[in-house]
């Protein structure tokens, strides 16, 4: 698989992969200076069951995490991905952000 690095479109509020010529992203929304709500993961699906949003997630949670921010997540894909790894809990903007 081809993979771009992570980019954040700061004008359509989405973290983006391509893979293989294909979109993957994560909408956020800003809640101040250092709180995004991550809202909605999509990936193509030609590239369901192939890691694709898990990697996004965790590269979205590793730019979070080197800009010193928090986050809340609505998304359910995302809350079940921080919920599988708990390290990433230390993200969260509040105890009870993973919906």
């Amino acid at each position: 698989m081809s993979t771009t690095t992570l980019t954040k479109n700061e004008s359509t509020r989405r973290f983006e992969l391509t893979v293989d010529d294909k979109p993957a992203f994560i909408v956020y929304e800003p809640l101040g200076d250092s709180v995004l709500a991550l809202t909605h993961t999509e990936v193509d699906p030609a590239l369901e069951g192939k890691g694709v949003g898990s990697k996004l997630v965790e590269e979205t949670l590793q730019y979070i995490d080197k800009q010193g921010m928090r986050v809340i997540s609505t998304c359910p894909f995302v809350s079940a991905y921080i919920k599988r790894h708990p390290d990433w809990k230390r993200l969260l903007a509040d105890d009870n952000a993973v919906a």
